[in-house]
């Protein structure tokens, strides 16, 4: 695994990406338990779809959510920057399908010296190349990834079943073979999550927890 390369020395940046239902929440939260928020910081792109009025649409009137030009990426980025800047930042929260005028809760991303940088589009980002220490790729194969799908959308968000195989075969699997994909080759890690991952998040964490040491470390000393 790569040192840190970024301009800022006191902080480490790590992206990380995947399909939709590929794993990333699950990895994500066994990462949160083990660090405080002074520690590290987790933000995520799912908060950063434009308004649904703001969307392109197809000429069938379709909003392609699986396309980068669903996510306002210029935004996301600057609060990045603020973050490495050692600012807090906020937004409200993205509603998958609750209807508009719901008023949505605002989501409060602390600054902190190990920051994740999380979802579908993050190695699109402006200055992307130039902004990560470490690249992770979490992996699954399709047919796992199709069933989390099901599951999570029917289940939590409550959408039919025949929607559900009908926006994975149109948008998902197309936009991910297309935009998200190509970038497994230029990872520092693939974490695959089809089963047993639980050895992978451990060995990611014993980095972490390197990383911050050598960071508490360097603060002490400046």
């Amino acid at each position: 695994m790569k040192e840190n390369s970024t301009k800022n020395p006191n902080a480490y940046v790590i992206g990380i990406t995947g399909g939709s239902a590929s794993g990333k929440t699950h990895v994500l939260k066994e990462i949160r338990k083990r660090f405080t928020s002074d520690e590290l910081s987790i933000i995520s792109l799912d908060n950063y779809y434009f308004d649904i009025d703001e969307q392109p649409k197809d000429d069938t009137g379709q909003v392609n959510f699986d396309h980068p030009n669903a996510m306002n990426l210029k935004l996301f980025r600057a609060h990045i920057g603020k973050l490495l800047s050692g600012e807090d930042v906020s937004i409200r929260e993205y509603q998958f399908n609750n209807p508009r005028g719901i008023e949505a809760r605002m989501v409060h991303y602390h600054s902190a010296p190990i920051l994740i940088v999380e979802g579908l589009f993050v190695f699109h980002v402006p200055e992307a190349d130039k902004l990560f220490d470490l690249k992770i790729f979490i992996d699954a194969d399709e047919h796992v990834k199709l069933i989390r799908r099901i599951r999570r959308d029917v289940a939590d968000r409550g959408y039919p079943i025949e929607e559900v195989m009908e926006m994975y075969e149109q948008f998902v699997m197309p936009m991910y073979r297309k935009y998200i994909e190509p970038f497994k080759q230029d990872a520092d890690v693939i974490l695959p999550t089809n089963q047993h991952v639980g050895k992978a998040i451990e060995v990611l964490i014993d980095h972490l927890s390197c990383v911050q040491q050598r960071l508490q470390a360097a603060r002490s000393k400046a």
